[in-house]
């Protein structure tokens, strides 16, 4: 009987054994999945929408805002009006210094007739002269002030942010309005260093949104200048096809075939 039991508790031993060497024989095959897991990972990089065309408007001048047209997400064209302040005291000072310079200027044609005449001296038409340039100067600052008066679109685009309201007095440099224009969206990635050399401008890659799903073609336009230090990645920046809904913001999944 004791020689029965030793024979068994053998027998159960090397059956633990071998299945405690069954998974290991299995691990080249789980190895290669991890291997494939880790290489198609290593091919993608996270990256953001980024506008080409957008900012943030301030105040030239210090003045009451009259008129602000436009709201959060409202569309406007180039051109169009973004904001204008009362003006009524630089409109003033402008028509003063107008009717500066034609008096100025009546004055300086007057003594021209009498220096022919041999009436005045060359002094007082160089004195003339200078006070009509004065004049005229003074006149082109009040034009450059009235302009500002009026925030005019540089570009097709929408309202991302009011920071002022109708009828607020603000100073000058006071931010007003966020604007952005997303048909020139790009796509700004950091992807490790040590793919600079596998990537160059005109490649092609495939690029996620997480809030559409709708995989978009890209093409790298341009490689960072530099690579940071910490953490050893370069920006990449890309041009995106034209497509519906996307805005400024969003984030996706980049992936290049080439680096699998």
């Amino acid at each position: 009987m004791w020689c029965l039991r030793v024979v068994l508790f053998g027998l159960s031993c090397m059956a633990c054994l071998a299945q405690a060497q069954t998974p290991a024989e299995a691990d080249p095959l789980l190895d290669n999945n991890a291997a494939g897991a880790h290489a198609v990972a290593a091919s993608e990089a996270r990256g953001v929408l980024r506008a080409r065309d957008q900012a943030m408007l301030a105040s030239e001048l210090s003045g009451r805002i009259v008129e602000l047209p436009y709201s959060e997400g409202e569309t406007f064209k180039q051109g169009d009006t973004l904001a204008r302040f009362d003006c009524s005291a630089y409109q003033a000072q402008l028509n003063a210094a107008q009717a500066a310079s034609r008096g100025a200027s009546e004055e300086l044609a007057h003594n021209k007739q009498l220096a022919s005449l041999n009436s005045v001296g060359r002094f007082e038409v160089a004195r003339a002269e200078a006070k009509l340039a004065e004049t005229q100067a003074q006149s082109q600052v009040y034009q450059v002030q009235v302009k500002r008066c009026s925030v005019v679109a540089p570009y097709d685009g929408q309202v991302v942010q009011r920071k002022v309201q109708r009828y607020e007095s603000v100073s000058a440099g006071a931010p007003m309005l966020e604007i952005v224009d997303n048909r020139t969206l790009e796509i700004h990635l950091l992807v490790p260093s040590r793919w600079m050399g596998k990537l160059k401008a005109g490649q092609t890659f495939s690029f996620v949104p997480d809030e559409t799903g709708q995989p978009l073609t890209a093409t790298i336009k341009r490689l960072g200048a530099r690579i940071d230090e910490g953490s050893q990645t370069l920006l990449l920046v890309a041009s995106l096809p034209k497509a519906e809904g996307l805005l400024a913001g969003m984030s996706g999944t980049a992936r290049f075939e080439a680096l699998k």
